[in-house]
């Protein structure tokens, strides 16, 4: 049996272990006790022999895939030797294993990880798998989007980029959003979403990669730009922190003579007292 997760994956695409049966876990009941859930969607492919499972019938058998739903369940009951591969669709990784079953034990023949990243191709052809629950007897069109999925998966395998470089190039990006966006009401929520990641894991890419806070960045952004309306502009300091995102003008004064023991109007008499004759600009 070949341990190489990769020759395997490519095996099931290139037609050397042609995918058979695609089957959908939707079970209408509560899953028993030893059933498998997690909260992101899983392929389950029979590499060998043939495995009983406790949401469907019939049987799993050789080059048979499973597809479980985030959420879903299986129920696999090993009744003879067979060999399994289990692919887990997490938000920022995904996850192989390839499971063998020998009549005694289950072994772990071999594990591995690899980051998601770039276009989201993964989670559109997951999307269109799990739509094919209501149509499970088109099962050419459900091989096509599932060898897609393998396909995309080996590519991943494929990419040995490093983790570092990885979460620098996603912190570079993040911050450019910010860098852009800082008028709008952000949150940690907001900006995590739009990146496809946790709102925890946005936080730690600011502390590890950043070694600063996200709100704390934010805010420095925030105050840059209110120097720079201060300095530049006659607007009110009340038109000056809406212009910078902050909702509450008495929060952003507050926070300014924080940052700089100046209030915003201090701070702009100051900078232009040392600029004698010097205008200042209006929009």
């Amino acid at each position: 049996m070949q341990h190489d997760i990769s020759q395997v994956l490519t095996d099931l695409i290139s037609g050397v272990s042609p995918l058979r049966q695609v089957h959908f876990s939707s079970p209408v009941s509560s899953p028993p006790d030893l059933a498998l859930k997690v909260d992101f969607p899983r392929l389950e492919i029979v590499l060998e022999g043939q495995v009983e499972d406790g949401a469907l019938t019939p049987a799993l058998r050789q080059y048979d895939v499973l597809y479980v739903p985030a959420g879903g369940w299986n129920y696999p009951q090993w009744q003879s030797p067979a060999t399994t591969l289990s692919i887990l669709f997490g938000k920022q990784q995904l996850g192989f294993s390839l499971l063998h079953w020998d009549g005694v034990e289950v072994r772990n023949l071999a594990r591995q990880h690899v980051a998601r990243r770039g276009p989201r191709i993964g989670s559109f052809l997951l999307q269109t798998l799990h739509e094919m629950q209501m149509q499970p007897q088109d099962q050419q069109t459900a091989r096509l989007i599932v060898a897609s999925l393998l396909s995309h998966c080996i590519d991943l395998l494929g990419s040995r980029i490093q983790t570092a470089s990885r979460s620098q190039a996603l912190f570079e990006a993040i911050r450019v959003y910010i860098d852009e966006h800082y008028a709008s009401p952000l949150t940690r929520e907001f900006v995590a979403q739009a990146f496809y990641i946790s709102p925890n894991y946005l936080s730690h890419l600011f502390q590890k990669t950043g070694s600063v806070g996200f709100n704390e960045y934010l805010t420095h952004v925030r105050l840059e730009r209110a120097r720079q309306l201060l300095k530049g502009y006659d607007l009110k300091v009340k038109e000056v922190a809406h212009a910078c995102g902050f909702v509450d003008s008495n929060y952003f004064c507050r926070l300014f003579r924080k940052n700089t023991e100046r209030s915003p109007s201090e701070y702009r008499r100051q900078y232009h007292s040392q600029l004698t004759g010097k205008p200042i600009n209006r929009e």
